[in-house]
């Protein structure tokens, strides 16, 4: 039995049979699509399933990220088709593709943010330029665990010279980042690998935003506000931070000075732990659902402990963002990736 695949908003269509993927469906038909890799390593063939069913084939985690997939996006060449199939191209910035660099660097500054986060700003020593978009993340490897790399989101501007990560300072002492204080130091050696992920600021798009910060989730969200700011791109702007005490709080002045000014903007420090003081209290979901009835159009970042960012996928979801509008690269614990799951 043949299947037909559809592309939403054009007028191309492709043939399929039982178990071809819908990238090898397309270039038969003669349809235009990017790709590159056909091996579910490079992400280039991304696209958001719309309808139908199809059958996952083993790919890269770096290729598609839980978040990608909580947003309905597939691989098309390690998608075989099963129905008729409906899917849609990612607008042009979501094609944005930086020279991935290997770069050695000199841990240039050191200090604490907060009671258990640090900010380590790095100079690049070898392996530039560092070409990346605000919201977007690198492997670390530090000197003292050369075998064991970790992902950061990069907190500075794409323009800034200096990378600068906030790394929140593990209470288990088999993470590499437990005492980072006292084994990193001003001068060391710390190797980095990027950019990574697709939860970077939309520049074009024009639309509201919606920030969702938790803990030190607040660095990517710095990288895409400060961002805005500095390219002066004027949209409607409302920043949360969420954090468990008044000793968690940091950035919050850079906060306000992102929104400052603009039309119809906010910032918000939500504390989940109530301390009798002015700060609003509670789940940062909740502050967000009582400020808000809807959030049609709106683009939402979020960065910070998966279980805030699921929470906070669902509640825009439901205040009507579009799954394609949210975006959120979090740092789940790497799984095995199954071999084939079935995506309705």
């Amino acid at each position: 039995m043949t299947h037909l695949i559809r592309i939403d908003g054009t007028e191309e269509t492709a043939q399929a049979e039982p178990g071809d993927t819908v990238l090898d469906a397309l270039l038969m038909a003669g349809v235009g699509f990017a790709y590159s890799c056909q091996a579910g390593n490079c992400g280039t063939c991304k696209c958001e399933l719309v309808d139908g069913e199809i059958l996952e084939l083993e790919y890269s985690e770096h290729a598609l990220t839980p978040a990608d997939r909580a947003r309905g996006i597939v691989l098309a060449c390690r998608s075989q088709v099963w129905s008729d199939v409906t899917i849609r191209k990612l607008d042009d910035e979501e094609f944005l593709v930086h020279p991935s660099r290997v770069m050695q660097c000199r841990v240039a500054a050191l200090d604490r943010l907060t009671h258990d986060i640090w900010r380590v700003g790095l100079d690049i020593v070898s392996g530039g330029p560092f070409g990346f978009s605000a919201g977007q993340y690198a492997q670390v490897v530090f000197p003292f665990a050369p075998g064991k790399p970790r992902d950061y989101s990069m907190a500075n501007r794409p323009d800034e010279a200096r990378i600068e990560f906030h790394i929140r300072e593990s209470a288990s002492p088999e993470s590499v980042s437990a005492r980072l204080g006292e084994r990193l130091r001003v001068g060391d050696t710390v190797r980095v690998t990027g950019p990574l992920g697709t939860s970077y600021l939309r520049e074009k798009a024009g639309a509201p935003i919606i920030a969702i910060a938790g803990g030190s989730g607040l660095a990517p969200i710095r990288s895409i506000l400060s961002t805005l700011r500095a390219k002066a791109i004027d949209a409607p702007t409302h920043v949360y931070f969420g954090a468990r005490a008044e000793r968690d709080v940091y950035g919050e002045n850079e906060m306000r000075e992102w929104v400052a000014g603009r039309a119809d903007s906010s910032a918000h420090v939500v504390l989940s732990e109530a301390g009798g003081g002015a700060r609003r209290s509670g789940l940062i979901t909740e502050a967000v659902d009582r400020d808000f009835e809807r959030l049609d159009g709106f683009k939402a970042y979020l960065a910070g402990p998966p279980g805030m960012v699921e929470a906070a996928v669902d509640l825009l979801t439901r205040k009507g963002v579009a799954a394609r509008d949210i975006h959120a690269d979090a740092f789940y614990p790497a799984p095995a990736v199954a071999a084939a799951k079935v995506m309705a």
